[in-house]
């Protein structure tokens, strides 16, 4: 058990109201996605796909705090690694086929 299990406010957990933040942001990375599969420049797909990984390290992080299972903090740390280096190889990837980010 954790302590945002044992916390209450307003007949609220604090890991429900981790819980209840994590959909939110799932609902946000579901418009995002829409912006990834439909955007209507190159830029915008990356960005978008950008963002989709920062809310996937968002989503895991809460749901690490939420449920008090610290191994998905790890998880969501090697994701923002990833993340980072897959935003850098698009970068070089586009600005050496001639085309500016």
């Amino acid at each position: 058990m954790s302590v945002a299990d044992t916390t209450v406010i307003a007949g609220y957990t604090v890991g429900d109201g981790l819980l209840i933040a994590a959909a939110l942001f799932v609902t946000l990375a579901v418009a995002m996605l829409y912006r990834a599969i439909l955007g209507p420049t190159n830029q915008d797909r990356v960005l978008a796909v950008n963002v989709l990984g920062t809310n996937t390290v968002v989503i895991l992080a809460l749901l690490g705090a939420a449920l008090g299972e610290p191994w998905f903090l790890d998880i969501a740390l090697v994701y923002a690694l990833l993340n980072f280096l897959m935003s850098i190889a698009i970068s070089k990837f586009t600005v050496e086929r001639g085309g500016v980010i």
